[in-house]
């Protein structure tokens, strides 16, 4: 089968949906004609090969509310489909200018099939989520699959709920081959114990958003006392004014941006990684399900309706609190700090529930039974 894939971008470019639109790429390639079409980060069009994969992606001139916008998208799109006539269309959802075409040209095109991959329901832009509204519920009805990435999304989701007989839940994958430890990586984490010695490591990482919840880690941290050391990943446009609030906590160190192997140095020295995560706008959590596989305990706080509390259970694989609530955090990390005999249970917990639910053999089995159905 011909399957044409929507995503906002595509690799290199990294992101959470932009890597599970890799990993669709990565599963079905040996068995369909797949091709890629996306947004550019540039105002032109071009195209490349990737893996085997041709990605077309239009100029992009302005972006508004994290959307987007492009001059040329309708008539790319509408290229693609006279020449390529997919007989399967992914699309990643939300991206609404997106699919305001393509919910245009697939009426010329009945017999084309629609997967509706459901990463997120727009939270943060809520007058625009409510303008959207109808093009959702006209995406929905048009889909003749919808792929989640938890049971969670399909029960908290206002739209889903509705039309559980048309989902399926496809979890995020960890990508085995990206987590593969050096000898490179074990030097730099014994060196990072070594530099921290008798004090219990914890590590975060992730874009400087609000949804990603990084502000409550750093208020957290007031609470605890000097034998814990926190470690803070990534860069954003929260960073400076994270610094400024931990400005005279000497336990909390930013990092920047990692390279894969400053990455993994820090998962694999860290005793526990923390999931500060706020908002429906964290569906999964592929960088929990990472820290996770490599058998360290999570402590994340309870989002209604998020697929995070499916990913890391609580009191199983980690601990779980009160959303938002700073005093609970800390004393999260206390307990963990001061029961490595727990930690050790958490994390090879942790360990097993990557391999049983969320590996990339399982991920590539399931999209293909699921397209193979259609």
């Amino acid at each position: 089968m011909k399957i044409l894939q929507i995503s906002k971008y595509y690799s290199p470019f990294i992101g959470g949906v932009e890597q599970v639109a890799k990993d669709c790429s990565d599963s079905l390639k040996n068995l369909h004609d797949v091709k890629v079409f996306c947004f550019n980060h540039e105002k032109g069009d071009d195209a490349y090969e990737i893996d085997g994969i041709e990605v077309v992606r239009a100029g992009c001139y302005a972006k508004i509310a994290s959307q987007s916008l492009s001059f040329s998208y309708c008539k790319n799109l509408k290229k693609i489909f006279k020449n390529y006539n997919p007989d399967i269309v992914i699309f990643h959802y939300p991206n609404p200018f997106a699919a305001h075409y393509l919910l245009k040209i697939l009426k010329r095109y009945p017999d084309c099939k629609l997967v509706l991959y459901w990463h997120l329901d727009i939270v943060k832009q809520k007058i625009l989520g409510k303008l959207f509204n109808g093009q959702t519920k006209r995406l929905i009805k048009r889909a003749t699959k919808i792929l989640a990435t938890s049971p969670n999304y399909i029960d908290g989701s206002k739209f889903l709920r509705e039309y559980k007989e048309k989902c399926e839940v496809l979890s995020c994958c960890v990508n085995a081959e990206r987590l593969s430890v050096s000898d490179a990586d074990i030097a730099l984490s014994e060196n990072i114990r070594e530099k921290n010695i008798d004090k219990t490591i914890c590590f975060a990482v992730g874009r400087h958003v609000q949804y990603k919840g990084m502000e409550y880690l750093v208020r957290a941290g007031r609470y605890l006392d000097d034998n814990i050391k926190i470690f803070i990943g990534g860069e954003g446009p929260l960073t400076e004014s994270l610094k400024e609030l931990a400005k005279n906590d000497d336990k909390i160190c930013f990092l920047g941006k990692l390279n894969e192997n400053d990455l993994k140095g820090y998962l694999l020295s860290c005793d526990i990684f923390c999931f500060p995560s706020v908002t429906k706008n964290e569906a999964f959590g592929i960088a929990l399900a990472e820290a996770m596989c490599l058998g360290k305990p999570a402590i994340t706080f309870t989002i209604p309706g998020s697929g995070v509390n499916y990913v890391s259970l609580n009191g199983v694989t980690g601990l779980e609190v009160e959303n938002g609530n700073i005093e609970k955090y800390a004393e999260a990390i206390k307990r963990l700090a001061d029961d490595s005999l727990l930690r050790k249970q958490y994390g090879n917990a942790a360990k097993s529930r990557v391999e049983i639910l969320f590996t990339q053999k399982g991920f590539e089995d399931n999209l293909r039974r699921i397209i193979n159905s259609i």
